[in-house]
């Protein structure tokens, strides 16, 4: 049986990770986050009898980018910096005046610019389900080599559409190099489901070698 994990390489000229403690001001984490790469996961396949344990982030420099061997803690990814508008009221025929600010919010996006990563991650099979994962696990390789999806995947909001595909021979080439651990602080796993409410699951999060490696025992705590 095939126990290797499933790979695919996802890139975009834009991504925003939002950090909960900012609230409605879009700040991203430094890079993707496990929730995050398990959104692009369903995106690209999805089916009730399976869930997705994401096992590894790896950070990838662009394509078009020059490869190096080092990188310090402050310069492995690229911020830029955007002002929008928001609007409380639903658009309808008539128009909206930008100038009325009892309407209109300003809000900031710090997010991040020529991202690339590799997701690793397993196929759990649910109790109910009955055929082989083998099925599952071929099935999402097919769609990831021809580029097909349920939905566009994008990396962090919806704005930031990003590409796929299966990793080539220059992943490893092109992975961040570091000697010391980055240290990248408390990130979001995922939001624990309840009955009387969601719980926000979170971990201490450090790039080895520009790998994120997701400890096992957060989906034991998010599926006990």
């Amino acid at each position: 049986m095939d126990h290797s994990l499933l790979e695919v390489e996802v890139w975009a000229d834009f991504a925003c990770f939002t950090r909960p403690e900012f609230k409605v001001e879009r700040v991203s984490y430094p890079m993707m986050t496990p929730s995050a790469a398990r959104g692009v996961l369903e995106s690209i396949f999805w089916k009730p009898e399976f869930s997705w344990q994401v096992r590894a982030i790896h950070v990838l420099r662009p394509r078009h980018s020059s490869a190096g061997n080092n990188v310090d803690a402050l310069s492995f990814y690229r911020h830029f910096s955007i002002l929008r508008n928001e609007v409380s009221k639903r658009a309808t025929g008539n128009p909206i005046f930008v100038d009325d600010t009892d309407t209109r919010a300003q809000r900031h996006t710090l997010g991040l610019r020529d991202v690339a990563y590799l997701i690793q991650a397993d196929i759990v099979l649910r109790p109910h389900a009955t055929d082989d994962i083998a099925k599952y696990r071929d099935q999402f390789r097919r769609r990831v080599a021809r580029g097909q999806c349920f939905s566009r995947p994008y990396l962090g909001c919806r704005e930031f559409a990003c590409d796929f595909a299966p990793p080539d021979g220059t992943v490893a080439m092109r992975r961040l190099r570091h000697e010391q651990p980055i240290r990248l602080g408390t990130m979001l796993f995922d939001v624990i489901r309840r009955e009387k409410g969601s719980i926000p699951l979170f971990f201490d999060a450090e790039l080895h070698d520009g790998v994120l490696t997701v400890p096992a025992e957060l989906y034991r705590r998010l599926n006990p």
